[in-house]
């Protein structure tokens, strides 16, 4: 039993501090990977995001959040009117769309 106490003993007395160079070296690997895996894509998406709600338009056929499909028929500011189906209109916000799909989808389906 002694035996194993001594080498614990004995190897807290080799053990040394890291620096404090070597702690804010740390520190900065952290905030570098925060930044490339987590901050980063995001800022991008909420980027790429933003740019398509900038770019809808009368006419466009989109997929929004709650997963249904139509055309935009109007838009008031922050909110289109998207005509689902021939005499079906529901007013969403702009924001909700996630994908604005090609010309002519929506007549082949």
């Amino acid at each position: 039993m002694s035996l194993f106490i001594s080498t614990a003993h004995a190897a807290g007395e080799a053990a040394q501090q890291p620096s404090m160079v070597a702690n804010l070296l740390m520190i900065a690997v952290f905030v570098a990977i925060f930044y490339f895996l987590i901050w980063r894509p995001q800022a991008k998406r909420a980027k790429e995001h933003r740019s398509l709600v900038e770019s809808l338009g009368v006419g466009s056929e989109v997929v929004f959040a709650g997963g249904l499909m139509g055309k935009i028929t109007k838009i008031e500011g922050d909110f289109a009117v998207v005509e689902l189906n021939r005499g079906v209109e529901v007013k969403i916000q702009r924001a909700s769309v996630i994908s604005v799909l090609p010309e002519g989808t929506l007549n082949n389906l």
